[in-house]
């Protein structure tokens, strides 16, 4: 009997998760960011001592997980409206190599160590560090790399200047330009920084995507 209820309680947190998540909207594991990771393992030990003490109702642990989805579901909206809520949550990408240099303040910073960014380079068959333009690391802690063309010319890889009425001023420095010289740009085309969506460099020329443009 108690086989059978550890069988049926495990049927029943299988489905049951499987809903949570999609409810959630998870992305690929890979994906995850520290929040996402840190709900998945509560729910993991929750379910995990629900089915090891099968005398205890199911109800103790459905109520928090329960709990767990509203406050993910809520942080989660709070975060896209909030640039700055987004930030503190989520963290922001971070620009690891810069033109075949590495950045080992940033790398202390967020205790990304040399042999990790080797390994990442090898595992996208790389061989020499310069033959990389830039490299970002991203809030889920995977590279994400660029490489230099053939002749090594600067890319065509576009460059986030605002995102979200926020302005990039990293991506400012790497291309060598100021907060004045983007505010002018932008109000050039009638537009306050607070009313841009996404705005990227690409070709020596800025293009900008206000919010009203947005279904």
């Amino acid at each position: 009997m108690e086989l059978l209820t550890i069988m049926l309680r495990t049927s029943f947190f299988y489905f049951f998760i499987l809903l949570i998540y999609r409810i959630m909207g998870k992305r690929e594991i890979g994906q995850l960011s520290i929040q996402d990771l840190v709900v998945s393992i509560l729910i993991a030990e929750m379910v995990a001592i629900s089915i090891e003490n099968n005398e205890e109702p199911m109800i103790y642990t459905i109520l928090p997980i329960a709990l767990l989805v509203i406050l993910e579901l809520v942080s989660a909206y709070v975060a896209l409206k909030s640039p700055k809520v987004r930030n503190i949550m989520e963290g922001k990408p971070v620009l690891i190599i810069n033109k075949g240099k590495i950045n080992f303040k940033e790398m202390v910073r967020q205790r990304y160590t040399l042999d990790d960014l080797l390994l990442e380079l090898r595992s996208q068959k790389i061989k020499n560090l310069f033959d990389v333009e830039y490299a970002v690391l991203e809030n889920n802690g995977s590279l994400s790399i660029f490489k230099y063309n053939f002749l090594k010319m600067k890319s065509e890889n576009p460059f986030p200047l605002v995102l979200d009425g926020k302005i990039e001023t990293s991506t400012l420095k790497y291309i060598g330009k100021d907060e004045k010289w983007l505010l002018d740009l932008i109000n050039k085309e009638g537009y306050n920084v607070s009313e841009i969506f996404y705005c990227f460099y690409k070709n020596e020329k800025a293009y900008i995507i206000p919010k009203n443009s947005l279904i």
